[in-house]
């Protein structure tokens, strides 16, 4: 059975020839294209597709006013395809938030002319949103650090993000999340207490955007989040996000103190940054004073660097199915026996709190 496919796009140009990429695939069928908004509530109703594609700059009513409704009367699989710049990237940030199940950017390029990794790239989105699981948007709870029941006003949190900016990180936690990974990062790190081990993060994301989730991150968040820089010392408290495509990010020790390193290079298993590079990273030296978690995403990127630490000694945790956009990073590393633990999204968190209470340092 084809995957049908809803274009939602202001310009023609672009309705067309993302018609012509996708119809390409033989396992898709564009159903219908879109105009605006109000033109794609009425093909919702008379297409019932299985994925929609959606810019966010659209007459009458912009994409994101129309992504929040959407997930809130009719929830589905949403891909958006902008042309939003990465300086404007807290947009496709919300996006995520709102339950979009990923985000591409417009090439820079006449679309007519579209590279086929590009291509690849939008046929490969649109298929991994039509077997994602999509949930509607709730009210969100208060985050932990500033229950009202803890009396704790936003003055007194703050400071707690840099409480330990003077103690090492004898304990590293690496996080390698795709697909859905920008929500499931904020449920993890939204719990993670001001003394815990530093955490470095490989999420697959476009360049530019990644500085703009770290931010969005860090204003919900007990902890510090920010967008790692070459050289960071990874210490407690502190979440580095690696920046999305320019460089890898490795976990290196010296003496006593754990950094981040960046490498310029070509992308790995397609992805700049790589999980695996990370992952194997942290198997190298990091070893029995880590604990590795792979998340929700399409493909199998850290599958074989989830092997890796575990074998080093790194205490490995999968996300699991149920709780899981995509199930297919974390599904490729619970195949190939490289983790020890499967939990729900809800539970990593605490299973990371209590094995680094539990780790014997070395």
């Amino acid at each position: 059975m084809k995957t049908k496919v809803l274009i939602v796009d202001d310009s023609a140009l672009i309705r067309r020839t993302l018609t012509e990429i996708l119809g390409s695939d033989p396992g898709i069928e564009v159903v219908g294209a879109a105009a605006d908004p109000y033109f794609a509530r009425d093909a919702i109703k008379r297409h019932n597709p299985d994925v929609l594609t959606l810019d966010i700059e659209m007459p009458r009513m912009d994409g994101i006013t129309f992504l929040e409704k959407l997930m809130r009367l009719h929830p589905m699989p949403v891909v958006v395809v902008s042309s939003l710049a990465a300086e404007h990237a807290d947009v496709t940030v919300q996006a995520l938030a709102l339950g979009a199940v990923t985000c591409i950017e417009k090439p820079k390029i006449d679309l007519s002319r579209c590279l086929h990794e590009q291509a690849r790239e939008l046929i490969e989105a649109v298929k991994a949103a039509a077997g994602s699981r999509v949930r509607p948007i709730r009210n969100r709870p208060a985050p932990a650090a500033l229950n009202v029941s803890e009396r704790h006003s936003v003055d007194e949190v703050l400071p707690a993000k840099r409480a330990a900016r003077f103690a090492t990180s004898d304990q590293v936690v690496a996080i390698g999340s795709s697909t859905g990974g920008t929500v499931a990062l904020g449920e993890i790190l939204e719990h993670m207490p001001p003394d815990c081990p530093g955490i470095v993060i490989v999420q697959h994301m476009p360049g530019g955007f990644t500085k703009s989730l770290a931010n969005t991150l860090d204003k919900r968040c007990t902890i510090e989040v920010r967008e790692a820089r070459d050289g960071d010392r990874i210490l407690p408290g502190l979440a580095l996000l690696a920046p999305g495509g320019t460089h890898h990010a490795t976990v290196v020790r010296n003496g006593a103190n754990y950094h981040v390193k960046l490498i310029a290079g070509p992308r790995v298993d397609r992805h700049i940054p790589s999980v695996n590079v990370l992952f194997r990273s942290m198997a190298q030296e990091v070893g029995a004073n880590g604990v590795g978690a792979i998340l929700t995403g399409m493909g199998d990127d850290g599958a074989d660097g989830m092997l890796e630490m575990r074998q080093s000694g790194v205490h490995t945790i999968a996300q699991d199915e149920a709780s899981c956009v995509v199930f297919g990073m974390p599904k490729e590393a619970i195949s190939r026996g490289g983790v020890d633990e499967v939990v729900t999204l809800t539970q990593i968190a605490p299973a990371i709190i209590k094995r680094v209470r539990t780790q014997t340092r070395v």
